[in-house]
């Protein structure tokens, strides 16, 4: 198990290593994470590498019993790179390239980026390919973060012709015909005539952005392949090859469980606050992040950095409270992290992060935060085999990045957002304490007992199938708004009742449907009109044809069905028509675990219980996420109080 620190020896003076390695050991730590930017470190000038730095940090690592995870440094070029080959800069919308000094400024299909990252990549990882303590390698880093998965420069261009030409196997009437090109005039003769979704009067062909959004995804999956192979025909047996995730995973560009082929694990950088929120994200939102990079690849993921301190690079983001990091690291490893390093030793006090603070701050003193990171350490270390352990659910949020896409380049509701719509199923079940994957539509998902798909309007006829046959077996689904109106290449179904290929198994027809902007609310009523409840952001009116209304729009004008609840074979489905509040979500994940007999446990508002099996013993994590003191099973806890416990000792 190893337990550490981001650590940036490079960007202090050397006397301070000493001090800040025996701080490091200290904390009770047993790895440091060094070298994803130190690009020009390295290769100070073209064609000249100098690794003498590192080969000097590693041996006082080493002296002083610390593992290393080196990061591959592609994700901050050097200047000298941008001015001799200024082709490696991406353009933004309007075509602009984006000046250096940023970071991520990197152009995915740049032939000469490519060229030079190939080369520092092979040079590093060769160079250290048998130093023991270097146990795993970081391929650049936080791959898409702040925009940088998009690029519209005339390489990107030219690639993404060629992307859809291979696509359409050269029949560019195939394309005028799936796109519907005839629409507005924008039939094209060749290839080279499709242009790419710059900004444009009204809008671009939503099949055309669609392919576009696959090729973005391609362009840096390609990139992120190449490089992970480069590092595994060039290390040492011993060393293990990862990336690590950024949040905001949903507003991404590209295929997050496609990337994670390439690598033996993932990581993730956990943030559950940054720079200009006045407050942390949700408990179950955070959850989320953890049980999304958990189905990454099927197995449990690393965090490479966790934050201690406020964050910000202009705004400065919410201070966490006493416990409140540790109790964010707490619930990390209840929801599969197995090792985790912090972000970061020492807080630096020059260039763009100097307010994204670390363990030691500007004042160079050892704190309170010093002694929650100690504290971590402390607690978890005899737990690490369990943490080991996989984590069975029964289950399963599905997500599909076609259909992400799909919504990004229509929202139809001014107050849609993927990632909410997504909580607003998971929350209820979360609340409830109850173990839940979030994978991949296309995964085998027949070991569930649960499917939650939220906002999923891309379904295809195999999907379809997959579903149908679920529900049939005895499995439970529950579907949200808006389900299966649109095919692959992002139309409309035609000819077909929606919900498409789901409508036999719903057990309902979609008659119509309704926008409702930001604020609005419409009210709902259960169908013997004893609760009530509200819907927003948009409303499905549904005529069952088998299915039971469980929940009706209160409205003269549109009394359709709101929520519905079919048995379809064995099992059973939900159809809910709208952004629907939680007390009548709550009341419906309540009825599903306890019928289809679900492990959960209550809790007071606030209070996460996470168990995990170790052996024939099973733990459980008892996390307190609010300010005020609550109880479990008669333990008092403090304010963001975090313990992990024997289940047999509560």
């Amino acid at each position: 198990m190893y337990l550490g620190v981001d650590y940036y020896p490079d960007y202090w003076p050397e006397e301070l290593m000493e001090e800040d390695l025996d701080g490091i050991v200290g904390l009770g730590a047993n790895m440091v994470r060094i070298g994803e930017f130190a690009w020009h470190r390295m290769e100070p000038v073209d064609g000249q590498f100098d690794f003498s730095f590192f080969d000097g940090v590693i041996r006082k690592l080493k002296s002083k019993g610390l593992a290393v995870m080196f990061g591959t440094p592609t994700a901050t070029f050097p200047a000298w790179l941008a001015k001799k080959h200024p082709s490696v800069l991406s353009k933004d919308e309007y075509g602009r390239p984006r000046a250096f000094g940023g970071r991520r400024q990197y152009c995915f299909n740049s032939a000469e980026y490519r060229r030079y990252a190939a080369r520092i990549t092979a040079k590093l990882v060769r160079h250290y390919r048998d130093e023991s303590a270097i146990v795993a390698w970081q391929v650049d880093n936080e791959f898409g973060h702040e925009g940088s998965d998009m690029c519209y420069c005339e390489q990107c261009h030219t690639a993404f012709q060629r992307f859809l030409e291979r696509k359409f196997e050269g029949d560019i009437g195939a394309l005028n015909e799936t796109y519907g090109t005839i629409f507005w005039g924008q039939t094209y003769n060749r290839f080279d005539e499709i242009p790419i979704p710059t900004a444009t009067i009204t809008t671009h062909n939503p099949a055309l952005r669609l392919d576009w959004a696959r090729f973005r995804s391609y362009s840096l999956n390609s990139f992120a392949k190449e490089m992970a192979a480069i590092v595994r025909e060039n290390k040492g047996a011993h060393q293990t090859v990862t990336t690590n995730v950024s949040g905001g995973f949903f507003d991404k560009w590209f295929d997050h469980a496609e990337q994670a082929e390439a690598f033996d694990f993932m990581s993730y950088d956990n943030y559950p606050v940054w720079g200009g929120l006045a407050e942390p994200i949700t408990p179950a939102h955070i959850a989320l992040g953890h049980d999304f990079n958990r189905g990454l690849k099927d197995k449990n993921f690393w965090i490479v950095e966790e934050l201690m301190g406020a964050q910000g690079h202009d705004v400065i983001g919410y201070l966490p409270r006493p416990g409140q990091a540790k109790m964010w690291s707490m619930q990390a490893f209840a929801h599969g992290c197995t090792d985790m390093l912090y972000f970061c030793w020492r807080a630096m006090n020059r260039g763009a992060e100097q307010f994204c603070m670390g363990i030691v701050d500007h004042d160079n003193r050892r704190g309170s935060k010093y002694e929650e990171v100690r504290a971590v350490f402390r607690e978890i270390t005899p737990y690490g085999e369990a943490l080991q352990s996989e984590i069975r659910s029964d289950i399963a949020v599905l997500y599909d990045y076609d259909n992400i896409w799909s919504w990004r380049i229509q929202r139809q509701s001014e107050a849609f957002d993927f990632t909410k719509e997504l909580l607003r199923l998971y929350t209820p079940f979360h609340s409830l304490n109850c173990h839940i994957d979030v994978i991949p539509a296309t995964r085998d998902f027949s070991k569930y007992k649960v499917l939650l798909v939220p906002a999923l309007q891309i379904i295809d006829r195999e999907l379809g199938e997959r579903l149908a046959r679920f529900a049939s077996e005895g499995g439970t689904v529950v579907f949200s708004f808006r389900t299966g109106i649109r095919d692959r290449d992002n139309n409309l179904h035609f000819g077909m009742e929606m919900p498409g290929y789901v409508a036999d198994m719903c057990g309902l027809t979609i008659h119509a449907g309704e926008a409702l902007a930001n604020g609005r609310r419409e009210p709902i009523v259960s169908a013997d009109s004893t609760t009530s409840g509200v819907c927003e952001v948009w409303r499905d009116l549904l005529r069952p044809t088998t299915a039971e209304t469980l929940y009706r729009h209160d409205s003269v004008f549109f009394p359709e069905a709101a929520v519905t609840r079919n048995v379809y074979g064995n099992g059973v489905v939900y159809y809910i028509g709208g952004g629907v509040d939680s007390d009548i979500l709550n009341e419906i994940a309540r009825s599903i675990v306890k019928t289809r007999q679900i492990w959960h446990i209550e809790s007071e508002p606030g209070v996460e219980v996470y168990a995990r099996n170790a052996g024939n013993k099973q733990i459980w994590f008892v996390l307190n996420h609010t300010d005020k003191v609550r109880t479990f099973k008669g333990r008092r806890l403090e304010p963001y109080a975090s313990f992990v416990v024997p289940a047999e000792e509560i």
